[in-house]
């Protein structure tokens, strides 16, 4: 009987196998099949960066151009919400006055937008 048994063992065995490497005879037709399923994706990832991605990036290296440009006397909006004309440029940042006798000390970085001469903000600013 252990005979049997041990004869059935390697023919388990040997089915096994064989249906493990069954996949690997396919023949190379898996490569396109791979493409064809990111496709949808690739597709997606590229409609977002033309889209959503690159504007953002401009838009960010236009307002740092135009912080480093700003100068002495210059009103701007502040990520705070803060509205205030510049009274000293440094390094890394600014003095504003934002009311008479009121002047703080602010990030460069912290400038949302540079107001025009005369320019008014509302809420949706």
């Amino acid at each position: 009987m252990s005979i049997t048994l041990s004869a059935l063992k390697v023919i388990g065995d040997q089915a096994f196998l064989a249906q493990a490497a069954a996949p690997q005879q396919g023949g190379g037709g898996g490569g396109g099949s791979m493409f064809t399923a990111m496709l949808p994706m690739i597709l997606i990832f590229g409609i977002f960066y033309f889209m959503l991605i690159r504007p953002q990036k401009r838009k960010e290296k236009e307002r740092k151009e135009a912080i480093t440009k700003l100068k002495t006397g210059e009103r701007v909006l502040f990520a705070g919400g803060f509205i205030g004309q510049i009274t000293n440029v440094k390094e890394t940042t600014f003095i504003i006055k934002i009311a008479d006798n009121t002047k703080v000390e602010v990030l460069k970085n912290a400038v949302v937008k540079v107001l025009e001469k005369g320019e008014k903000l509302d809420d949706a600013s």
